[in-house]
């Protein structure tokens, strides 16, 4: 940062033999700059005009506009507020009023040269001191917002990228499952619209955006034979394809300081959890399971009913609504099935938009 070396003084008098003396005492430093004015009202103009004042010295008795007339105006406006102001009058009772309207000090007449040449220096550096500690401050921030706005595209390059990983984990599973198509981002942006009519925070509705493609990753696990068998599971079969919870967890396991992965282990692990305890892997109950898992679990089992898959065709809208009531207060959260049912046509949206057929719509797409 430039020092500034000239120190330039304004001195405001209607008595030209007071500026003249003031002008000759600052006259052997070639470092002054020195200015003149008649009143308040030419020291303004001088200000106004864009000239770096370093200290004002003010008369008080002047016409059309005093010292006091002149101080009120200095001291209410933000760019001149910090320009030290020295009075200098010969009249010792208006100290006090002076000193009140933001003079910086005062100096009776007639005024000992050396005195206010001291004076005047004294209170230079201390406006350049603080213009010093102002213009660092606007430097630091601006260095702050700065590093602020790399830090916040850095945090949504950063959620972004988590996002992109959660579908590549969860489309390792999908394809192996020809038929699945687009149901991870069914599921990803219908889960997410219903943390919104829930009343979620934003935060936690994108996060289970990102989460949430997570929730079937531990079918990676699971054998061929089982998971793409087009007839029903035996008891044995199916006590195996329970295990994709489990595997999906561990997959996961560890990453509790990335909040993606950490809330799609909850999912992962609690999404065949049911509401009245019946639910796999560990018989959770109510609320118990964790809502992100109570959220995914609708929203994933919906998306099922309505698609075809390797051991059956889509079912009917109308008769894949039926099994979803059916399921209220049993398999799933009764409030959460009535806002998902209540709402049915957002989440008809989301299925048009990701459709199976429409292959192009695949890809990162973070919109609700």
């Amino acid at each position: 940062m430039e020092k500034k070396n000239k120190m330039v003084i304004l001195a405001v008098d209607d008595e030209p033999l007071n500026l003249d003396l003031l002008e000759l005492a600052f006259a052997e430093n070639t470092g002054v700059e020195f200015l003149r004015a008649k009143n308040g009202k030419e020291a303004l103009e001088i200000l106004d005009s864009g000239k770096d004042v370093d200290v004002i010295l003010l008369d008080l008795s002047m016409p059309v506009m005093n010292g006091f007339e002149t101080l009120k105006v200095l001291k209410s406006n933000e760019k001149f507020r910090y320009i030290p102001v020295i009075v200098i009058t010969a009249n010792a009772e208006e100290k006090k009023k002076a000193l009140s309207l933001g003079a910086n000090d005062f100096i009776p007449k007639p005024f000992d040269i050396e005195e206010i040449k001291l004076r005047t220096k004294n209170y230079v550096d201390i406006k350049h001191y603080n213009d010093f500690l102002r213009n660092v401050t606007t430097i630091l921030e601006e260095q702050v917002k700065e590093r602020t706005k790399q830090l916040q595209e850095a945090l949504k390059l950063s959620k972004e990228l988590e996002y992109e990983i959660a579908l590549k984990l969860g489309k390792t599973a999908e394809f192996r499952d020809i038929e699945t198509g687009m149901h991870i981002m069914r599921v990803s942006h219908g889960s997410k619209k219903l943390a919104e009519l829930y009343g979620l925070p934003k935060e936690e509705q994108e996060l289970i955006l990102y989460a949430s493609p997570l929730h079937d990753v531990g079918k990676v696990g699971i054998p061929d034979s089982i998971l793409l068998k087009p007839e029903r599971l035996t008891p044995e079969e199916f006590e195996i394809m329970k295990q994709h919870t489990i595997i999906g967890a561990k997959i996961l396991d560890g990453g509790e300081k990335y909040p993606v992965l950490k809330a799609g282990k909850i999912i992962a692990l609690q999404h065949h959890e049911r509401w009245d305890g019946k639910g796999y892997p560990y018989g959770l109950k109510g609320e118990e399971i964790h809502i992100y898992g109570r959220i995914v679990a609708i929203v994933d089992v919906f998306d099922a009913l309505i698609s075809p898959r390797v051991y059956k065709p889509a079912f009917p809208l109308e008769k894949a609504i039926e099994i979803m009531r059916e399921g209220k207060g049993t398999q799933f959260d009764p409030e959460l099935l009535d806002l998902f049912l209540n709402n049915i046509e957002s989440f008809l949206k989301i299925k048009e938009r990701f459709s199976d057929k429409d292959e192009k719509n695949e890809g990162l797409d973070s919109r609700g």
